[in-house]
């Protein structure tokens, strides 16, 4: 099982590699359902981390085919 802390460093890689790599989406991350909280409190669980770094994934998976080598295997 994964951990938060795991999850947030591995969010924090693809963050990176997004930041680094391909500039031009870091627009998308502010607009990605998962980052907009629609309580006043979020609970940021396991599950909600996980949902937000595979999304992450995805994106750079549909940009970037070319440029696979760059992202690791899940």
């Amino acid at each position: 099982m994964t951990t938060q802390d795991n999850l947030n460093a591995e969010i924090l890689k693809l963050t990176m590699v997004i930041r680094s790599e391909f500039p031009e989406l870091l627009k998308f991350l502010n607009e990605m359902p998962v980052t907009i909280p629609t309580e006043k409190h979020p609970d940021i669980d396991t599950a909600v981390l996980q949902e937000y770094y595979n999304s992450l994934y995805d994106l750079l998976l549909k940009y970037a085919p070319n440029h696979s080598c760059l992202i690791k295997n899940k």
